[in-house]
């Protein structure tokens, strides 16, 4: 499998969010957060109605940083495990993409990128 980067470590603002189209599909596809050199990434999609989470641009988190929000129907999310914590969607999560640090701090992810699959027990 081919990994892709999406950018470098230094181009993610520490604490915060930013989306992406790994796919060149002309819209955001996916969003990878930052927490030092703690990343997570998650389909840029709200369990609720499909739709996408920002309200503009790279906007996905709520004002405490804390919570990732849809801005289309308020409901928040957990920024470890993308689980809704409030709102229309409780029970329902965000889908998680695998993301890493590569060579130099590239953010990558393998190509093709899909989401992490859920195991059952």
């Amino acid at each position: 499998m081919t990994a892709r980067t999406l950018c470098h470590l230094h181009e993610l603002p520490d604490g915060l969010a930013r989306g992406f189209d790994p796919g060149a599909t002309g819209q955001t596809t996916m969003l990878v957060l930052r927490r030092g050199r703690q990343l997570r990434a998650f389909l840029d999609r709200c369990p609720h109605h499909g739709t996408p989470l920002a309200w503009r641009a790279d906007a996905y988190l709520n004002a405490a940083g804390d919570r990732i929000v849809c801005a289309a129907h308020g409901a928040l999310f957990d920024t470890d495990t993308g689980a809704c914590t409030l709102g229309p969607c409780l029970g329902q999560g965000l889908t998680p993409v695998a993301v890493r640090l590569g060579p130099h701090d590239q953010v990558q992810i393998d190509e093709p990128h899909s989401p992490i699959q859920e195991t059952s027990p």
